[in-house]
């Protein structure tokens, strides 16, 4: 299995403030037993593991280089099952309540397959929780060398899901104030990295009071799209 090739989930690790926030609309759906897609170094599943109604988390990272330091962080606890692979590797009988795909959508060039692997796995009425960039117009060089292959919007993600046996019950952009911050840095400058600290100044100086103001008002366009979407029909 290959590596992963970006090395923006160090300075991803410290959003702190924006994880919880991004739980929050997540946790009124959870189930007893979720699994994690594209787990990465753990630093989300940290998150899940907070939420009281998870009893099983069940994490599934292809990367070579991710999955040693995935299963050394979780070896030792007996919530979390980690598996080195894909979707498909995890038994279609394990009924999850929900599989969560934070920012993994964006990487996969057939997101349908993906969908679609993900009903097998899912008790009835079963939920995706998705996270996904937003606005095509601000693709730039962060999303080429984080190796995205698209940004999403309200539409694309609803036809992405409803067209693989689902129904949305929640669909929002988040982030509003994000998408200044990665034009510059993706079309303007040209970034092909975060820095830690630029990540860290954001979520403790901006995520605060901007979570705040989202609970309120949605807005019409964000650097990210939140869905929930259930699993409708049987397979």
């Amino acid at each position: 299995m290959a590596s992963y090739a970006g090395d923006e989930l160090v300075a991803l690790a410290r959003a702190t403030n924006y994880y919880t926030w991004i739980l929050r609309h997540f946790a009124p759906h959870l189930g007893r037993r979720i699994i994690e897609v594209g787990a990465g170094v753990g630093t989300f599943s940290e998150f899940l593991l907070r939420a009281a109604a998870i009893e099983e988390l069940t994490l599934v990272e292809p990367a070579d280089d991710l999955f040693p330091l995935l299963e050394r962080r979780y070896s030792a606890n007996s919530r979390v099952t980690v598996v080195h692979g894909f979707l498909e590797d995890v038994p279609p009988t394990s009924a999850a309540d929900g599989i969560v795909l934070v920012n993994v959508l964006e990487h996969v060039e057939h997101p349908s397959s993906l969908l679609q692997a993900a009903r097998p796995r899912l008790a009835r009425n079963g939920r995706v929780f998705v996270l996904v960039p937003a606005g095509p117009r601000i693709f730039g060089t962060l999303d080429e060398a984080f190796g995205h292959h698209r940004r999403y919007t309200k539409d694309s993600l609803i036809a992405a899901l409803t067209t693989t046996g689902f129904t949305v019950d929640v669909l929002r952009y988040v982030n509003a104030a994000g998408i200044l911050g990665w034009f510059v840095a993706g079309k303007v400058l040209r970034q092909r990295t975060l820095a830690a600290r630029q990540v860290q100044c954001y979520d403790r100086l901006i995520i605060p009071w901007l979570s705040k103001i989202e609970s309120l008002w949605s807005p019409p366009f964000g650097q990210s799209l939140v869905a929930v979407a259930r699993k409708v029909g049987a397979d």
